[in-house]
């Protein structure tokens, strides 16, 4: 196609000064996405295999990572093209291809992913307290009585949402940094746990369970949609899309930073893939069809007990860093909305300087605390009421894989190549896009029905 090979003559002097200091190479790129994309859905596969069975569940690990790679591609090639004025990132590159309409629509995706992802963290640490108090009752006679622990669960995320409304009032995503390495750090340990104390169960049990078709239901109909939810899982565990332009505006030239990011895509892709089925198999492998669908609640009377509470303490340092990695862009974009919006507005814009004893001091805006404290808010209330963790997930992976992952690319890749209508790429493209849409539409409907049958019974 030849666009990573020019740039484009609108480059500001900043873009140009900038473009001189990237230092990125393959590597480093190569950990970004690896940090941005293995997270607590790894602890979900197993579930999901176990849904599909062997064969289906493992091919279906493979044929998402490969469209997930295939559209890494079509995105990456139409970055430098399309590079706007401003800091680059996914929104303005859709914004910049397919206009303003578009625009609209993908920020609205992104929000919502990025609000749900909120949802889902908060499920997630609360599981995992949990699995530690149980492992405890389970395992010492001063534990507290298991059947008194149900209520907690909704106490300690009520808890995490505390936590979160203090870390929010960081003002940006630069000064949490620190934050994110160490949820990173966190994500890598308790998912090798995972690894290791499957293979260990396998051996204990003296064989590997599971079966070819998976879990055996009553109906044609039950297995259908629990076979949507399993692919909504795993759809989650690739969130890929939204990060790449980022991570590609890193990157030094020569080579063309198109090149260098397909490079770095094929290794993490190949890597996270490994690495996921290693997870999904030995889940499945040690539990069989009665693989729980957080992976590490299901170690909760293992002898190796003190390292699945270490785990699950890893689990919630990482949900709390998760949270304000992904919900630091979000609120950046509406605060920066309503002070494009109300330029003169005190409450919005003026920045009072506090100073309390023994804290250093901080600054607090009001538009800061009022909007984010009922953000953090609403994502721990809508958690207390649908505290489904693979459900959760097969909803958000459902959502968003489709429009951000298949679509926005693939229309962005046509519009820059000016690839004439029903020619055999594309055919190839538009198959591509309407295969994803049905798999995105079968997913979000077995995830909701999953929701709605977990919440009635």
């Amino acid at each position: 196609m030849g666009v990573g090979n020019e740039k484009t003559p609108l480059l500001t002097e900043e873009h140009i000064s900038g473009a001189v200091k990237r230092t990125g190479t393959v590597w480093t790129a190569v950990a970004h996405i690896l940090t941005g994309v293995i997270g607590s859905g790894v602890l979900s596969l197993a579930w999901s295999i176990a849904q599909l069975g062997w064969l289906v569940g493992s091919f279906s690990i493979l044929i998402i990572a490969s469209i997930t790679l295939f559209s890494s591609f079509l995105l990456s090639n139409t970055f430098l093209s399309s590079l706007p004025t401003t800091t680059p990132s996914y929104l303005h590159v859709v914004h910049s291809n397919l206009g303003l309409s578009n625009g609209r629509l993908c920020g609205l995706l992104v929000s919502i992913s990025l609000y749900g992802f909120g949802i889902a963290f908060i499920i997630t640490s609360a599981i995992s307290i949990r699995a530690i108090l149980h492992s405890n009752c389970n395992t010492t006679m001063a534990g507290p009585p298991c059947e008194s622990l149900e209520p907690t669960f909704y106490i300690y995320m009520l808890l995490f949402g505390v936590i979160q409304i203090v870390l929010s009032q960081i003002p940006d995503f630069h000064n949490i940094k620190w934050l994110s390495v160490l949820a990173a750090i966190m994500s890598f340990a308790y998912s090798f746990i995972a690894i290791g104390l499957s293979v260990l169960q396998v051996f204990e049990n003296g064989h590997v369970k599971g079966s070819i078709e998976g879990i055996i239901v009553t109906s044609a109909t039950e297995k259908l949609w629990l076979v949507a939810q399993g692919l909504g899982d795993i759809s989650f565990s690739y969130p890929f899309s939204t990060i790449l332009i980022e991570i590609q505006d890193t990157l030094k030239s020569p080579p063309p930073e198109n090149q260098t990011m397909n490079k770095a895509s094929t290794i993490s892709v190949a890597v996270t893939t490994f690495f996921y089925l290693g997870c999904a198999c030995a889940g499945y492998a040690a539990f069989g069809n009665d693989t729980p669908g957080n992976l590490l609640t299901g170690f909760g009377s293992s002898r190796f007990y003190w390292l699945v509470d270490f785990a699950n303490v890893c689990i919630v340092v990482h949900m709390v860093g998760a949270y304000q990695v992904y919900s630091q862009p979000l609120f950046a974009n509406v605060e920066n909305w309503f002070h494009f919006k109300f330029p003169h507005c005190e409450f919005m814009n003026h920045t009072y300087t506090l100073k309390l004893p023994l804290v250093p001091a901080f600054e607090l805006n009001f538009l800061r605390l009022s909007f984010r404290t009922t953000y953090v808010a609403s994502t721990t209330v809508i958690a207390m009421i649908f505290p489904y963790f693979n459900q959760i997930l097969g909803v958000l992976g459902s959502i968003t894989f489709w429009p951000l992952t298949i679509y926005f690319p693939v229309e962005m890749y046509l519009n820059q190549s000016s690839t004439q209508a029903w020619t055999a790429k594309w055919i190839m493209l538009r198959t591509f896009s309407i295969f994803g849409s049905m798999l995105g539409l079968l997913t979000l409907t077995g995830s909701i029905k999953g929701i709605v049958t977990k919440k009635i019974s």
